[in-house]
């Protein structure tokens, strides 16, 4: 059974997220989606005034003539939610912590998707794939996800973003968009993110928090890894452990990108801190120049 305060929340974010989506947000997503799904349907010879980008060369070598590939678009677009649930999205110092703010990221796109008419899946991922529900349009089913975003207690503390890159690639037979949300708090994953993003279009969709990048002073306090579950007494006023902060989350912002550029895929960087609708707005509307 599920517990009466998890309905009463799937049900205040979903008339939250519906009126966003009505009001704000699904103009952007469906002129960023129109036409973007576009699968290959056959050859013809070429004529004057088609797009010369659409050449197949080699066919036009082996005829002799010039074909062009001809595309039709797809009527039905998969959309799909790949959601870190590791231990470190369990933090943050503004009014939500990082998986919350997933949360309501995901609540967002999958309505958007409810509204273009697309099908939405989803995956939870930590080190492991922990749960799947695959592709499918409908109301009941946007529920169901949200309920398991909100409920699902992962298995796994730690992450693994080439676990999910992987068990995606293996199970995507057609083309389908990939919003990746996660903190990335995680290594060697440029490549898998790579392979997957050759055949469909990934948006890796960064969650960070400030006090991740700028510890404040506190004096001397505990913490905690959230994925190892290591404690450590640390002296917050100390400039020496400030330094190593600062050197350790230039290192990791640094990887971050470097990771992300050798995948070749889009970054939204999203905090804590500010609006989560605003910087997704901001990206289809550059996708669109």
């Amino acid at each position: 059974m599920i517990p009466k305060e998890v309905i009463k929340k799937v049900k205040l974010i979903e008339i939250q997220t519906r009126k966003m989506v009505n009001n704000v947000f699904a103009g952007e997503y469906h002129t960023h989606f129109k036409g973007q799904g576009m699968t290959f349907s056959d050859f013809r010879e070429y004529v004057p005034g088609d797009d010369i980008r659409t050449i197949s060369w080699p066919l036009t070598a082996r005829t002799g003539k010039t074909f062009i590939k001809t595309f039709e678009e797809e009527r039905e677009l998969t959309i799909i939610l790949a959601v870190d649930v590791s231990g470190s999205t369990d933090f943050g110092t503004g009014l939500n912590f990082k998986g919350e703010i997933i949360i309501y990221l995901s609540a967002l796109l999958a309505y958007a998707a409810e509204r273009n008419k697309d099908q939405v899946g989803l995956v939870l991922f930590s080190d492991h794939v922990e749960h799947f529900i695959p592709p499918k349009k409908g109301r009941g089913h946007l529920q169901r996800m949200l309920r398991d975003l909100l409920y699902f207690k992962p298995k796994h503390n730690k992450t693994k973003i080439s676990s999910c890159a992987q068990f995606l690639q293996g199970f995507l037979k057609k083309r389908a968009t990939i919003f990746l949300m996660s903190d990335f708090l995680d290594q060697d994953y440029d490549q898998s993110l790579r392979f997957l993003a050759k055949k469909h279009e990934v948006v890796a969709c960064v969650i960070e928090d400030p006090a991740e990048k700028n510890i404040p002073d506190l004096g001397l306090i505990e913490l905690q890894d959230p994925e190892t579950g290591e404690i450590l007494l640390v002296d917050t006023a100390s400039t020496e452990f400030q330094e190593k902060v600062r050197k350790a989350n230039f290192y990791s912002s640094e990887q971050k990108e470097k990771n992300l550029k050798k995948a070749q895929i889009a970054k939204v960087a999203i905090s804590t801190h500010d609006d989560y609708v605003q910087p997704l707005l901001e990206f289809f509307k550059r996708k669109k120049r």
